[in-house]
């Protein structure tokens, strides 16, 4: 139906998350339409973002310079380190200002299933800084995953030696949820984590 360059875009439009072959087709079709407004803007911002982006290498974020803007923000918390699992879970809290501490990127979960043992994130990384003097609070904030409560477990055991306080991100009912939606993990959280009011 289409020629070869159009099929290897629609094949790569589809590896990306939440598209699959059918919104890929889209996708290409709609950029190929738009080729002045839309794809070849596109395709000048991913070659600027292949020659200049680069992971930090002191937190694993993704930016354009090294150390990234957030761990070169001297005004945050110094004694405060976040754990995420991924870049896009730091861009998040960042969205909503959730927190003024460093962050450090591990880059998954602990998944002996799929093969990802501790050497495969960046876990040595994070016992390193967090041995700093500075560091009073380590925040793990994983998400609340089967892997990702191993992957939290693990870290605490890792982390008991410094003597640092280390916790989690609250579970249970969202602001604006009704019980009624909510399933039975949830509303069970809830209750366990529940505060004076």
């Amino acid at each position: 139906m289409t020629g070869p360059e159009i099929e290897r875009l629609i094949q790569l439009l589809a590896r990306l998350p939440g598209l699959g072959p059918r919104s890929a087709r889209r996708a290409a079709l709609h950029l190929i339409k738009k080729k002045q407004e839309l794809l070849m803007p596109l395709a000048d911002a991913m070659g600027v973002a292949v020659e200049k982006v680069r992971v930090c290498s002191n937190c694993g974020n993704v930016d354009t310079c090294d150390p990234c803007t957030i761990c070169a923000d001297m005004r945050r918390d110094p004694t405060i380190l976040v754990v995420v699992e991924d870049v896009s879970d730091l861009w998040a809290l960042e969205r909503a200002s959730a927190t003024n501490g460093y962050y450090h990127v591990l880059g998954g979960t602990l998944s002996p299933l799929d093969g990802i043992g501790p050497e495969d994130l960046s876990i040595a990384k994070l016992v390193e800084r967090a041995a700093a003097p500075d560091i009073t609070e380590i925040i793990i904030a994983v998400n609340a995953t089967v892997d990702g409560q191993t992957t939290a477990h693990y870290i605490t055991d890792q982390l008991q030696e410094f003597g640092v306080a280390i916790t989690r991100l609250a579970h249970g009912v969202p602001v604006g949820g009704e019980l009624d939606y909510l399933d039975e993990g949830t509303l069970t959280a809830a209750m366990r984590s529940r505060t004076k009011f």
